[in-house]
């Protein structure tokens, strides 16, 4: 805040507030004549609130997907381009502003305009999407592979499909987000005409990653179908199994239920061989049901 304080407004190109205080939000606001949004603001979804104009301001919210212990989440960053200044409103570290400081010492030549750090940005965070869309379809294929090879039908794993189709989700709003204001900025009025051919490579890539995204979501639907249709192949395995046990001991089970009534009529119950006969009938009715099941290849 001191370097600030040093300067002249016009001499200063980008001012990055991470978890700006309260005095810090006062002080910009109050030597750079603007006003700055609050958390609130920078979280609303209608257009109007994404990309406004003024004369000599443009102001944007855009969601930065940011990776955390939990999983992912959209982050709101806030953009005013006020006059030849770029402020920036941020809550979170993100490594696309730690790549834009170090190219702007290392290359200050290139950064001659808050236009052109504020491209920068952008473009450095549709590349972080595209690794965020790549890392998680090699986790995908990795899914794909434990239910093609190792045919796991654990529930840990219909999880997992269910987790990456909600990052996938979280992705596509974040790109969406960004193409609406890349379309918004290729309609100023405001900003500068050179900028433009970079701008229109910008949302191609853009469309390429809702593309992407689009993919990641039908390999997964597809996985997820996948892996319902071999559980319910294995839950009708294990439905036959109890069915041709049931239906082979059926036989067995009515023979013993028919010498089980002692009527005094019955003359095996009196015979020797009445009882080795009983265990025989039941046998024979046993593998005469086998026998039709195997021949009729339900088994």
């Amino acid at each position: 805040m001191d370097e600030v304080l040093s300067k002249r407004p016009e001499d200063i190109l980008w001012i990055d507030l991470l978890n700006g205080s309260a005095e810090e939000r006062q002080f910009v606001e109050q030597k750079f004549e603007t006003e700055l949004f609050t958390r609130q603001e920078a979280e609303e979804i209608e257009s109007s609130s994404k990309y406004s104009e003024v004369p000599g301001e443009i102001n944007i919210n855009s969601n930065f997907l940011v990776k955390t212990s939990e999983g992912y989440r959209n982050e709101p960053v806030s953009f005013i381009l006020h006059g030849s200044l770029l402020i920036t409103q941020r809550n979170v570290e993100l490594k696309s502003f730690d790549d834009g400081m170090r190219r702007i010492v290392q290359q200050g030549s290139e950064m001659t305009s808050n236009f052109a750090i504020f491209l920068w940005l952008f473009e450095t965070r549709i590349d972080f999407d595209a690794d965020f869309l790549e890392g998680i379809a090699r986790e995908i294929a990795e899914i794909s592979r434990e239910l093609a090879i190792e045919r796991n039908l654990d529930e840990a794993l219909l999880i997992r499909i269910n987790h990456f189709q909600e990052v996938t989700m979280l992705i596509r709003e974040n790109i969406v987000d960004k193409q609406r204001i890349i379309s918004s900025i290729l309609k100023s009025t405001h900003f500068p005409k050179e900028e433009y051919a970079k701008l229109r490579v910008m949302i191609k890539d853009v469309g390429s990653l809702l593309d992407h995204t689009q993919f990641n979501f039908e390999r997964l639907e597809y996985l997820q179908n996948t892996f319902l249709g071999l559980l319910n192949i294995e839950q009708s395995k294990i439905t036959k199994i109890f069915t041709v046990v049931t239906v082979v001991f059926m036989p067995p089970t009515l023979i013993a239920s028919i010498y089980g009534m002692n009527f005094r009529l019955m003359p095996e119950l009196v015979q020797s061989w009445g009882y080795p006969f009983a265990l025989m009938l039941m046998a024979i009715s046993s593998g005469l049901t086998l026998f039709y099941f195997k021949r009729n290849n339900w088994l």
